[in-house]
C-alpha cells in the first residue's frame, strides 16, 4: 500500500531523462553492431554485481559514491529492496539478457540476486520490503529510526517481522525464483521456491481472500488503530498477483497440483464474494475477513469504497471470465460501472485525472478526503472529511477511472463464447503445456503471454540503441536524475510543531525521514533507468 513502483508501473511510465549527452556521430547513421551493443550490456551488468549491490542484492538509487542509497526510504549500507524496482526486478533484467545472448555472466548475475531473496527469504515462504544483509537486530534498528520518522510512510512505523504481499515484493521475488529453477533446474532452488508457493497457499483464507501481510502477529496496530493487515486486501493488486503466480507455478512445473487450481478458484471467487449488495455494488482497499465488508487500512485509508478499486477489480473480473468461461465474474459488473457513473468527480470539482473522488463513505455515496495537520509523525495526524481543499499531495484524494474503456471491455467479454475461451485458457490447459514467457521485463507481460517471447510491439529505434551506448559512461553506469530525495535521520521527531506549512507537502519538517521531489536533482545510479535501458539494448540486439 506503498507508493512504489512495481514492474507493471516501471514498465508503462515512459522513459527517464538521463544526463547522458546524445549520440556521437560514430552512430548516427544508424545502431551499433552486435558486439557493441553486447559489450556495452556486460560492462553495465558488470558495474551492477561489482559496485552496486550489496550482498547480490540491491535498492532503486544509489549516489555515484555510494555515501547514500534509497529505496522507498533511505536505505542503510546493509540494507537491499524486494519491492520493484529492487532485488527481484534487476534479477529478471539479467535473467533476460541471458536469454537474448547466451552469455553466462548474466545468468550469474541472475543468480547472485536470487540467492540474496534466498538469504532473506522469511522463514515462512514470503518477503519483507528490505532485507538486511546484516541480520535482525540491524534492521530492527533502521525500522526505529529511518521507518519510525518517515510521517507518511505508515507500513514502515513498526516492525512486523513477518513478510507481504504489499507492492508485488513477495511475487516478483517468487516468479524469479521460478524462473531461475525452470533455467537449469538446480536442485538449491527448489526449497526456496516451495517454500514460497507453499506461503502463498498457507497465507489465503479458506474464503480465498489474502491478506497485506502473513504470519499474522499480535498487537499489529498503530496510532490507536487496528492492525489492517491481516484484512482481505485488494489494494495494489494483492490477490491478482497471487493468483498469476500461482498459475505461473502450475504450468510451468507442469504440476497437477489441485492445491494450486484451488487457491486459483478460491481467490478468483472472493471478488465475486466481496462485491458488494445494491445500491452500493463495489469494492473498499481491504474487506474484514468475516463479514466481507469494506474495512479501514492506514490512517490515511478511511473505512470506504475505493473508486479506483472498484475499476481494477471490475477489469480482474473480466480476467476472470476470459479464465473460466464461467458468466458469474460478469453478472454483476454492470451494477457496479452504473455506480461509478453515480459517483463521479462533482462537477465544480472536474480537473485532468480528477474523474473520480478515491474514497466514498459507505451508506451514502458521500464522498472524503484526505488532509493532515502537524509537523511530523510525534506531532502529526491524518484525517478524511468532506471538504475537498488543502489536500495532501502525496496520496490522491481523486482517481482517473475510464468508465467508458471498463465498459467497453466487459461488453467485449460478454460476447465472447464461454467454450472458446476455455479452449484458449491458460488456466484450463493442461499442466505443463505451456511456458513462461520468455522475456519479463520488456514490458509488462501477464499469464496471456505464456509459451511467447513477451517481445515489445515497438522495437528500439537504432538511434536510442546508439543513445545507450554511448551514454554509458567509464564506470559502466548511466547517469541518472535522482528526482527524489529525503531528509537524513537526525533523531527522534519533537512533540512541539516546528515552522513551516505541511497540509500539501510530501515531507514534513526536519525530523521527517520521507521522500519528497527535489527541485535540485543530482546524479545517481538507477536500477529502474538500468532494467530499461538494458532491456532497449535487448530489443537492440534482436534488431
Amino acid at each position: 500500500m506503498s507508493i512504489s513502483m512495481n514492474r507493471r508501473a516501471l514498465l508503462g511510465a515512459a522513459a527517464a531523462s538521463a544526463f547522458a549527452s546524445a549520440a556521437p556521430a560514430a552512430f548516427a547513421q544508424g545502431s551499433p553492431d552486435r558486439s557493441a551493443i553486447l559489450a556495452a550490456m556486460k560492462k553495465a551488468a558488470a558495474f551492477m554485481t561489482d559496485e552496486v549491490a550489496v550482498g547480490g542484492g540491491y535498492v532503486w538509487n544509489v549516489l555515484p559514491d555510494f555515501s547514500r542509497r534509497w529505496g522507498e526510504l533511505e536505505a542503510s549500507p546493509t540494507i537491499i529492496w524486494v519491492q520493484p524496482p529492487g532485488t527481484a526486478t534487476v534479477g529478471h533484467a539479467f535473467l533476460d539478457a541471458y536469454h537474448a545472448t547466451g552469455d553466462e555472466q548474466f545468468y550469474a548475475a541472475a543468480r547472485s540476486a536470487a540467492d540474496a531473496l534466498v538469504a532473506g527469504q522469511h522463514p515462512r515462504g514470503g518477503w519483507n520490503y528490505v532485507v538486511d544483509t546484516a541480520g535482525e537486530e540491524s534492521l530492527k534498528a533502521w525500522y526505529e529510526t529511518y521507518g519510525h520518522n518517515a510521517w507518511r510512510m505508515e507500513e514502515y512505523h513498526r516492525y512486523y517481522g513477518n513478510a507481504t504481499f504489499d507492492d508485488a515484493g513477495t511475487a516478483e521475488a517468487s516468479q524469479l525464483l521460478l524462473r531461475i529453477y525452470l533455467e537449469k533446474r538446480e536442485r538449491k532452488y527448489r526449497a526456496p521456491l516451495d517454500k514460497a508457493i507453499q506461503f502463498v497457499l498457507d497465507a489465503q483464507y479458506p474464503n480465498g481472500g489474502w491478506p497485506q501481510r502473513f504470519p499474522f502477529v499480535e498487537n499489529g496496530g498503530a496510532h490507536g488503530h487496528a492492525d489492517y493487515t491481516p484484512y482481505i486486501t485488494f489494494n495494489d493488486d494483492v490477490a491478482g498477483e497471487n493468483i498469476e503466480f500461482l498459475l505461473y507455478a502450475h504450468q510451468a512445473l507442469g504440476s497437477n497440483d489441485a492445491r494450486l487450481v484451488d487457491a486459483i478458484e478460491r481467490g478468483m471467487d472472493i471478488y465475486v464474494k466481496t462485491q458488494q449488495p445494491m445500491p452500493q455494488p463495489a469494492w473498499g482497499l481491504q474487506h474484514f475477513p468475516d463479514t466481507l465488508k469494506p474495512a479501514p487500512a492506514r490512517t490515511i485509508e478511511p473505512q470506504a469504497f475505493a473508486t479506483h478499486t472498484t475499476g481494477t477489480n471490475i477489469r480482474s473480473m473480466i480476467g476472470f471470465y476470459r479464465l473460466t468461461g464461467d458468466r458469474k465474474f460478469l453478472e454483476r459488473l454492470p451494477e457496479a460501472l452504473d455506480w461509478l457513473d453515480q459517483v463521479r468527480t462533482p462537477q465544480n470539482l472536474i480537473a485532468p485525472g480528477r474523474t473520480h473522488p478515491t474514497f466514498i463513505l459507505e451508506g451514502s455515496n458521500t464522498p472524503v478526503y484526505i488532509h493532515r495537520r502537524g509537523s511530523n509523525i510525534t506531532n502529526g495526524q491524518y484525517y478524511a472529511d468532506t471538504n475537498p481543499n488543502n489536500l495532501i499531495v502525496h496520496y490522491g484524494s481523486f482517481r482517473n477511472v475510464d468508465t467508458a474503456a471498463i465498459r467497453a471491455e466487459y461488453e467485449a467479454a460478454a460476447a465472447m463464447d464461454p467454450a472458446a475461451l476455455i479452449a484458449a485458457s491458460p488456466l484450463k490447459a493442461r499442466a505443463g503445456s505451456l511456458k513462461l514467457p520468455k522475456y519479463f521485463t520488456l514490458r509488462d507481460v501477464s499469464i496471456w503471454d505464456m509459451s511467447t517471447d513477451a517481445r515489445r510491439e515497438r522495437p528500439t529505434t537504432p538511434a536510442r540503441v546508439a543513445e545507450l551506448v554511448s551514454g554509458l559512461n567509464d564506470r559502466g553506469y548511466w547517469p541518472s536524475p535522482l528526482t527524489t530525495i529525503s531528509n537524513p535521520y537526525i533523531g527522534p521527531a519533537p512533540a512541539e510543531v516546528t515552522g513551516g506549512e505541511y497540509q500539501t507537502t510530501r515531507v514534513g519538517d526536519l525530523w521527517d525521514t520521507s521522500p519528497y521531489n527535489t527541485d535540485y536533482p543530482v546524479e545517481c545510479i538507477s536500477t529502474q533507468v538500468f532494467v530499461r535501458n538494458l532491456g532497449d539494448l535487448i530489443e537492440g540486439l534482436a534488431a
